[in-house]
């Protein structure tokens, strides 16, 4: 059993109020208990053979967190773990029965609703059940409670700064009162050793949070291939190539393979010093990387930068492609203004 990890509130608190844990090394949580939530169905047996027949049966968590109990009416049972709420039903039913024994047991447990942030493709809120379907390169089913790459899956995978050493997972602890208790989870070690201890279980209530590595990922051509990357991106490569336009890729796929899966540049008329890319961040902002190509080059954020969907890569023309472009105008009849633009913009480019 992993050992329970306790929150300790930073300040006083109000209810409701998010509580964080310190900053511990907790462990990954395998083996939390399971809270109770609306949506969930539970099975309440009575031990006594004298009221098991009348008040045994099933019980639905509503939407306000309160289950219709036999013989007590409305009972909330919304934060408890399924001991709590079991020693609660029992001292509620102590008041009433000479014999209050029962199990209480979970038989349809609710969806989970989780949410992701930071480093993934598409950041937001997700509901997962126990019946989901595989968003890596190959889909398939998948039965089982829903695990932490299951969700990442679902966000389409992680993006090529996601720092997968130190993925934070905050996880409400049992009561009233809204605690967490957060964990690092090693991702890069269940890839590369199979650790499946960090791919823990996912419970409702969850929050995943990628960070952004703070130093380049060396692991990308690795991590293309793992079932947590998305399934492929499509990048744009204009200029001097042999087939410009949209190219489809794996992702995290290298700039000079981007540049080769169009064709590759053109004889002579590239500029193999001079390539741009060109990329739209999530704030709305444009960013530009000058970037000297070289087939040679390992990949590297500075040498050969891993692509992202909706990067755009601009291989620019040599000095020998702008003489002959603008020796071309020359020749053409000057006969409108629009040409004589168009010569000193090549011959100035």
């Amino acid at each position: 059993m992993v050992p329970a990890v306790r929150a300790e509130p930073l300040a006083p608190t109000q209810q409701g109020q998010l509580v964080e844990s310190p900053p511990a090394r907790a462990p990954v949580p395998q083996d939390d208990a399971y809270i109770i939530g609306p949506g969930d169905g539970l099975a309440l047996r009575f031990l006594s053979l004298s009221t098991a027949q009348d008040l045994s049966g099933p019980l639905e968590v509503i939407s306000d967190g309160t289950a219709t109990v036999p013989l007590l009416g409305s009972v909330r049972l919304t934060g408890l773990t399924l001991s709590q709420a079991s020693l609660w039903l029992q001292s509620l039913y102590g008041r009433e029965l000479l014999r209050p024994e029962l199990d209480l047991t979970l038989v349809r447990p609710r969806p989970l609703r989780v949410a992701l942030v930071g480093q993934v493709q598409r950041p937001g809120a997700y509901t997962l059940t126990t019946t989901e379907t595989s968003q890596s390169l190959a889909a398939v089913p998948i039965t089982g409670l829903p695990t932490l790459v299951d969700a990442i899956q679902k966000a389409g995978g992680v993006t090529s700064e996601a720092d997968l050493r130190q993925v934070l997972l905050r996880r409400r602890l049992p009561g009233e009162e809204v605690r967490y208790r957060r964990t690092r989870v090693d991702l890069l070690a269940l890839i590369q050793e199979g650790d499946l201890v960090q791919n823990p279980i996912l419970f409702d209530g969850d929050i995943i949070q990628l960070p952004r590595a703070e130093e380049p990922v060396v692991e990308l051509s690795e991590l293309a291939v793992t079932t947590i990357a998305p399934t492929q991106i499509s990048v744009n490569v204009v200029g001097e190539v042999e087939r410009p336009g949209p190219v489809t890729l794996r992702p995290n796929t290298p700039l000079v393979q981007a540049v080769l899966a169009a064709g590759g540049t053109r004889t002579w008329r590239a500029n193999n010093g001079r390539v741009e890319l060109l990329r739209i961040n999530r704030n709305g902002t444009l960013t530009r990387q000058a970037v000297p190509l070289n087939l040679g080059a390992p990949a590297s954020r500075q040498l050969n930068p891993p692509m992202q969907d909706g990067d755009t890569v601009v291989v620019f023309r040599s000095s020998y492609a702008k003489l002959a472009d603008a020796i071309d105008a020359v020749g053409s009849p000057l006969t409108s203004l629009a040409s004589i633009l168009t010569l000193y913009r090549l011959a100035s480019d």
